[in-house]
């Protein structure tokens, strides 16, 4: 049996997928209204479209996830560590489907899993993917990062489905900090675009937005290859370029000095955190620090771009 901790729309998401591939789902969210109401219409809010299917089981008590061997992490970054030390889970293998890095202690999704679940073995999927499509069956990839190669294969076989394909890979930073950094550039390709500086300023941003990444990930463990995969290169073109993404669409709204959306948006906290990690790591990320000084009100996008043609030429 499968638990989703997280009746998000990704959460949501990844328990129609798994649900309509034969496995028996726990779909758990922390409002007891939302989730009796769920029990009873087969919808919730954030998907309001999808249908619920009768083997996917809605509560809000934590008590139902026990019976999991899988846990899928399907809560904002910044609320992971808080919820995970508070709930009595002991999953055989849980699994972070969160992108971003933990303000309080810089740590990717794994770590936090690690420390607040040390009898689970943590794994994190990550890659290019939008809730609505998953939920309505569209093919989809992504990485599954896994430090034990054994429970990995494990995982990729039992989450795979139809439409969701895993592809394995023991490097977790790599995966971690792919989906973690591509928002950051996906909030200023974003802010580019509403500002009305065009498509080419946004080709830069991702092009550019991308060496920065392959400068962090490396000084903190990762393999280069993996920045190149499905977490890094492809959720990087994934979100530069859609209004559904919730970093791209807050990167608009700063642009165009319109109303901030409400969601969550990951990357406006791993802005700050990524441009910590550099320092600590000796790690120029220019791009990111502009990203940072939007997001806080610090800069407006005229700053931003004065500040990065200003900057020294230099070799690609």
């Amino acid at each position: 049996m499968i638990g989703v901790l997280g009746a998000g729309a990704f959460g949501t998401a990844l328990a129609v997928c798994f649900a309509k591939a034969g496995h028996s789902v726990v779909l758990w969210g922390r409002d007891v209204a939302t989730m009796a109401r769920a029990h009873d219409i087969r919808r919730l809010p954030r998907l309001p479209d999808v249908m619920l299917p009768a083997s996917i089981m809605p509560t809000a008590d934590v008590g139902d996830l026990t019976r999991c061997d899988v846990l899928i992490l399907a809560v904002p970054m910044q609320q992971l560590n808080t919820l995970l030390s508070s709930l009595p889970l002991h999953p055989r293998c849980a699994v972070a489907a969160c992108k971003g890095v933990d303000l309080s202690t810089l740590r990717g999704p794994t770590e936090v899993v690690a420390g607040a679940l040390p009898d689970s073995i943590p794994a994190i999927i990550s890659g290019p993917s939008f809730a609505a499509d998953i939920a309505r069956g569209l093919p989809t990839a992504l990485s599954l990062g896994c430090a034990d190669d054994a429970a990995g294969q494990h995982l990729q076989s039992a989450l795979s489905t139809p439409t969701l394909r895993l592809y394995r890979t023991t490097d977790v930073v790599g995966v971690e900090l792919g989906g973690a950094l591509k928002n950051v550039i996906a909030i200023a390709c974003g802010a580019a675009i509403g500002a009305g500086l065009g498509e080419s300023a946004r080709a830069a941003l991702m092009t550019r937005g991308m060496a920065e990444m392959l400068r962090l990930a490396p000084a903190l463990g990762a393999r280069p290859e993996t920045l190149m995969g499905l977490s890094g290169l492809g959720d990087l073109a994934l979100t530069c370029a859609s209004t559904q993404s919730r970093n791209f669409a807050l990167g608009l709204a700063i642009g165009g000095n319109t109303p901030r959306p409400t969601a969550t948006t990951e990357g406006a906290a791993t802005a700050e955190a990524a441009l910590r990690l550099a320092a600590r790591h000796g790690v120029e990320m220019p791009i990111t620090e502009v990203v940072a000084a939007l997001v806080g009100g610090q800069a407006s996008v005229e700053d931003a771009v004065r500040h990065l043609l200003d900057r020294d030429l230099t070799e690609e």
